[in-house]
């Protein structure tokens, strides 16, 4: 199974996760990013890695479980 981990620490607040998968990614009120969800469904999956891979701080990582 699929985990989406988060360091708001690290996250810059681009945003890039919110509009490639908002179903999964949000942001705070400081702009970070808020997971809704660390375990994407299978609709949401595929989106939720391209966002991973898109984050220009490299504030989120797959971790299969």
């Amino acid at each position: 199974m699929m985990r989406i981990q988060a360091d708001t620490g690290v996250c810059v607040g681009s945003g890039q996760c919110v509009l490639t998968e908002p179903a999964v990614f949000d942001q705070d009120d400081d702009g970070l990013v808020a997971l809704l969800t660390d375990h994407p469904d299978d609709q949401s999956a595929a989106q939720a890695r391209h966002a991973v891979i898109l984050c220009p701080s490299r504030a989120l990582s797959i971790l299969q479980e």
